[in-house]
């Protein structure tokens, strides 16, 4: 795999509001990328931004995915049983 270089942030690559201060992002070829894509994934997931070069252009960043967020009260209206933890008929011989 050949070196990578760590470089700042690019204009239009990443908003101010995303930038960390420990975020590093480092460029690589997409040959290197398609023979290593687990290492990529992982350095992503790590909180390092991958970026796909072809040609020496950046094409593709890849960054790790943020966890969706749970909304309070998202479950208004579920309605459960009061014997919806009770064992079934169906398994009494098991019991």
């Amino acid at each position: 795999m050949t070196a990578t270089k760590q470089k700042k942030c690019e204009p239009g690559l990443q908003t101010a509001e995303e930038w960390s201060y420990n975020m590093t992002m480092s460029e690589h070829k997409l040959a290197d990328v398609k023979a290593h894509f687990s290492e990529m994934v992982q350095k992503a997931m790590l909180g390092e931004a991958v970026i796909v070069t072809k040609e020496n252009r950046p094409v593709v960043k890849i960054v790790a995915m943020k966890p969706a967020k749970r909304v309070p009260g998202t479950g208004k209206g579920v309605w459960m049983a009061p014997d919806f933890d009770e064992p079934l008929a169906d398994f009494a011989e098991y019991m």
